[in-house]
C-alpha cells in the first residue's frame, strides 16, 4: 500500500510528576487545616488522590496532537485535567476557574489488557494541547488517582507530530 507522502516527526512528550509543587500544593491544605482556616473562594486544594504534572514544551512550539500514551501498570483509574495556570505558587493559589475542561479519563480494567478512555473528551483535551503549545512552555495537570493507583502506577506521555 503506498503512503501519502513523507510521515511528519513525532515527538512524546512524558508527564512529569513535579514533585515539588505537588508538595507545596499539600503544605497549603496542611496549613489551613493546623489554623483552622478555610480555603480562598474558588480556589481549588489538591485532594490526597492528586497530584500535579507538567508537560514542557520548551521550543515546539508547532505542533500537532496525535495521540496519549497513557500506561497503567495495573487495574485503576487516572483523570487527567489541565491547568491554566502559569504557576508561581508562592504568589497565586489554583483557583477552579483554571481547570480546564474536558478532562481525560483513562481506565484499565482487571480482565482486560486494553486501556479504554473517554475517547471524545481525551481527543479534545489532547487538540487544545496544540494551541496550548504556542504559547506556553509548560503546561500543568491534575492528575487524579482511582481505584487504589498512585503515580508509581501511572506512565504518561503526549504524542504530537510536529508541523
Amino acid at each position: 500500500m503506498a503512503e501519502d507522502g513523507p510521515q511528519q516527526p513525532q515527538l512524546d512528550m512524558p508527564l512529569v510528576l513535579d514533585e515539588d509543587l505537588t508538595k507545596q500544593m499539600r503544605l497549603r491544605v496542611e496549613s489551613l487545616k493546623q489554623r483552622g482556616e478555610k480555603r480562598q473562594d474558588g480556589e481549588k486544594l489538591l485532594r490526597p488522590s492528586e497530584s500535579v504534572y507538567r508537560l514542557d514544551f520548551t521550543q515546539q512550539q508547532k505542533l500537532q496532537f496525535e495521540r496519549w500514551n497513557v500506561v497503567l501498570d495495573k487495574p485503576g483509574k487516572v483523570t487527567i485535567t489541565g491547568t491554566s495556570q502559569n504557576w508561581t505558587p508562592d504568589l497565586t493559589n489554583l483557583m477552579t476557574r483554571q481547570l480546564l475542561d474536558p478532562a481525560a479519563i483513562f481506565w484499565h480494567k482487571e480482565d482486560s489488557d486494553v486501556m479504554d478512555c473517554n475517547e471524545a473528551d481525551a481527543l479534545e483535551f489532547g487538540e487544545r494541547l496544540s494551541d496550548l503549545a504556542k504559547v506556553r512552555k509548560v503546561m500543568y495537570f491534575l492528575i487524579t488517582f482511582g481505584e487504589g493507583l498512585e503515580p508509581a502506577n501511572l506512565k504518561a506521555s503526549v504524542v504530537f507530530n510536529q508541523l
